[in-house]
């Protein structure tokens, strides 16, 4: 499968539509990741441009991405690609983090299962790796 990042650098950028480019990562059946394509990005609005069908001709599959409106993650959707928002940091580290069950989309903030667990705040479980599922955290964030 392939995964794609939108980056600045190698961190992934928390503006979808106003990256420098999208890093695609390709992964094996071992969730080895085995090849690294940069796609670059084309100005303007995400969800307005051509990047999910030029994305999916790539053969990707799904998306970490920071924030997102629900008009990007639509137009994504429609061509098949899964969406994760809400991650932040080196790119990679979400890929390989997402690859070992590690990344959920909460439609705000992605952190692994030891940051959940080190904070008393956090009543949530997440022992359901069934992708797809929108967890709301409810810190406070508006969208």
């Amino acid at each position: 499968m392939k995964i794609a990042v939108p980056t600045r650098g190698e961190r992934i950028d928390h503006h979808f539509g106003h990256c420098e480019v999208f890093t695609v990562f390709s992964v094996d059946d071992q969730k080895n990741i085995t090849h690294i394509d940069l796609v670059p990005s084309p100005n303007g609005c995400g969800c307005k441009s051509n990047i999910a069908s030029v994305l999916r001709a790539e053969g990707v599959e799904l998306m970490l991405a920071g924030n997102m409106g629900a008009g990007a993650v639509n137009t994504l959707q429609n061509q098949s690609i899964q969406v994760v928002r809400g991650c932040q940091g080196n790119a990679r580290v979400n890929v390989e983090a997402y690859l070992k069950g590690e990344v959920l989309d909460s439609g705000e903030s992605c952190k692994t299962h030891d940051e959940h667990h080190q904070n008393p705040d956090h009543q949530h479980h997440h022992h359901d790796h069934h992708h797809g599922h929108h967890h709301d955290h409810g810190e406070g964030h508006t969208h």
